[in-house]
């Protein structure tokens, strides 16, 4: 390509950062326009949406860094990641100490941002539908979605929102509408940590952003 067709490639890459970092501050702050058009929890849903789309339409010509750069920031604006990490282990996060909460609350969010980077390969006419939101247990709401894509039957994913310091973030997704996403997680990662120990965890999920970045998982 040459040294001019990579500074232009730097500086593409660039400026769908700047975009996709727009979306996330909007998400933190959203203008009053957009508070009159929908709730605070479809905002936070449809603009995470917006921003994997973003990342799909462009990820054959992007590298799986290149792909986790863009969504992290939309990422951390959407999810309240701290709050899932400690309920994903349960009652063994407050048996740990401070180093390995710290270094738990950090993995955890790498594999958060890695399972969307490394499964995003291309795109093909996919669309997300949000059908509504409904209140749920213990004060929070629940956003029902579809994922649909040609070709094929649609995906339900319902995202569940709780309400913290005045703004909405996603706390557990229902994979096909039902089956949630940190309940599974939580069952996974307390099986290795009775099995193996906590160093045993921490190294398998190290390894599976590892397989996630190699393409190795789809």
């Amino acid at each position: 390509m040459g040294a001019r067709g990579d500074a232009l490639s730097r500086l593409a890459v660039s400026a769908a950062l700047a975009a996709i970092a727009a979306c996330a501050i909007a998400l933190a702050a959203p203008s009053g326009a957009d508070q009159t058009a929908v709730s605070g929890p479809v905002r936070v849903v449809d603009r995470l949406h917006e921003a994997m789309l973003g990342v799909m339409r462009r990820s054959a010509d992007l590298t799986y860094h290149e792909r986790f750069e863009l969504l992290a920031p939309a990422i951390d604006a959407a999810y309240d990641l701290d709050f899932m990490a400690r309920k994903s282990l349960g009652r063994a996060f407050e048996g740990l100490d401070e180093p390995s909460r710290q270094r738990w609350l950090a993995l955890f969010r790498e594999y958060m941002v890695a399972n969307y980077a490394g499964r995003f390969h291309g795109y093909a006419g996919q669309t997300f539908e949000t059908l509504g939101e409904e209140s749920a247990a213990q004060g929070t709401v629940q956003v029902s979605t579809k994922l649909r894509e040609p070709g094929a039957a649609a995906t339900v994913l319902n995202y569940r929102l709780r309400e913290r310091d005045g703004a909405w973030r996603i706390v557990d997704v229902y994979l096909k509408g039902t089956v949630s996403e940190l309940a599974l997680r939580r069952a996974d990662f307390a099986a290795t940590i009775e099995r193996e120990g906590f160093a045993a965890l921490v190294a398998s999920l190290e390894g599976k952003i590892g397989d996630l970045a190699a393409g190795k998982i789809k």
